[in-house]
């Protein structure tokens, strides 16, 4: 998969290298129609890019979410594209890592002149460039994290995220521990970001800053958590929220396992994927440490039966090389029909502002378990997640889900988007 990425990376670069060539967009022009005027907008395409791990410790899982992306892209360019217009997807590897998503986001942005900068991995890394897509005016959309950071609409117009609120998921589970598990003890163990810090923030708003018997925290740098679960166990933790992406909680089940320790784990959906989590784990020891795993997710589960998921799959099959279909998948491709939903309510003539407007205006709807919350005064995307658990091997929703407002955690029944047929928006 990374070596399908990376080849596609290249050749995306190259055919924008060559749209810019051509002359047929301006690095910082708004337009009014002119798709000259417009970056990366050309009568018969619009470019857009990414930067995503490819490489390095978030790789196993995030890695398949760009190829996801663009496998979904593919099929609509082969249906007749947006308005008559393909779309082009540039893939930028940052592994992970800040420093790199900096200079791979300049380039995106002076170099392959994109129209947005679309479904950036990785909350550390996307900090580091959310000043500058705001300061050059450059529409920063569909985050592929859940920091709060990205709900400021009057710090930072141009942003908005994808993920649910990491609080939202934090309330959410601890909420559903309270209910199915009155009474015992409840611990975090959080990446040291927003990731684990916004998830600790809604266990606390659910439950109260003297309702958590232990918060510990990782470091990505430091992939040995014997001390922080050690510590946990002798806590006498009963139920363990993990704020981490798949490689962290899959070694959060392993340690537990190798000192003898048998407790409940909830994770987040940034790092809940079972396909994922098994290839890390591997076939023998895998089953046993998922079983029972409980998350939270906002999307239609890659282990359902929904129309969307049906059709992702055959995606994924025609123009993914069949790669294994996973909710990593569903959540490339679920962000890739956003994109395209808010591009075709932009109308004929896309302008930054204009997709901007879109979003704003409250009218997408996705193709969650619930309808997308955007709107003039919030850029965030989903509060409400549903409840999903290992079971025989399968991961899939339990028909149980909350709304998160102000912190508390309301249980509600899912409200899924009905299906648009064909899958592309306005087809």
């Amino acid at each position: 998969m990374i070596k399908r990425n990376t080849a596609v990376a290249i050749a995306a670069a190259t055919a924008a290298a060559a749209l810019v060539l051509t002359g047929c967009s301006t690095p910082n022009g708004q337009g009014n129609g002119d798709a000259s005027a417009v970056p990366g907008v050309t009568d018969d395409s619009i470019t857009i890019g990414t930067h995503t791990p490819l490489t390095g410790p978030a790789a196993p899982g995030y890695s398949s979410v760009s190829a996801a992306a663009l496998a979904y892209f593919e099929y609509v360019n082969a249906n007749g594209g947006i308005h008559g217009r393909t779309i082009n997807y540039i893939i930028k590897d940052d592994a992970y890592n800040p420093a790199n998503t900096q200079m791979v986001v300049r380039e995106l942005v002076q170099d392959d002149n994109v129209f947005a900068v679309f479904n950036g991995i990785g909350t550390a890394a996307h900090t580091s460039v959310l000043e500058y897509l705001n300061e050059n005016q450059v529409p920063d959309l569909f985050i592929a994290t859940g920091s709060k950071n990205w709900n400021q609409p009057e710090k930072f117009p141009y942003t908005f995220p994808f993920n649910a609120d990491y609080s939202v998921e934090g309330a959410a589970l601890a909420q559903y521990a309270v209910d199915e598990y009155p009474g015992q003890k409840v611990c975090v163990l959080g990446q040291d970001d927003d990731l684990g810090g916004f998830i600790l923030e809604g266990v606390e708003e659910a439950l109260g800053a003297d309702g958590i018997t232990l918060a510990e925290e990782y470091s990505t740098s430091n992939p040995d958590i014997t001390a922080q679960i050690g510590a946990m166990q002798a806590a006498g933790c009963e139920v363990n929220v993990l704020g981490s992406i798949p490689a962290f909680t899959a070694l959060a089940l392993s340690t537990s396992a190798r000192i003898g320790w048998d407790t409940k784990w909830f994770a987040t959906s940034v790092g809940l994927d079972h396909t994922t989590l098994m290839d890390i784990l591997g076939e023998d020891a895998g089953p046993a440490l998922i079983e029972g795993l409980v998350g939270v997710n906002y999307l239609p589960t890659a282990y359902g039966d929904s129309e969307w998921v049906e059709l992702f799959r055959e995606i994924n099959d025609t123009y993914n090389s069949s790669a294994p279909f996973t909710e990593n998948v569903v959540f490339g491709m679920s962000v890739a029909y956003l994109f395209t939903e808010a591009l075709e309510k932009t109308g004929e003539n896309p302008t930054r502002e204009g997709i901007l407007d879109v979003i704003r205006s409250g009218e997408l709807k996705g193709n969650g378990i619930a309808p997308l919350a955007f709107g003039p005064k919030s850029h965030g995307s989903y509060y409400t997640v549903g409840i999903l658990e290992v079971e025989d091997g399968q991961q899939d929703y339990i028909d149980v889900a909350y709304t998160v407002e102000d912190g508390k955690a309301t249980r509600v029944a899912m409200d899924p988007v009905p299906f648009v047929p064909g899958g592309i928006p306005g087809s």
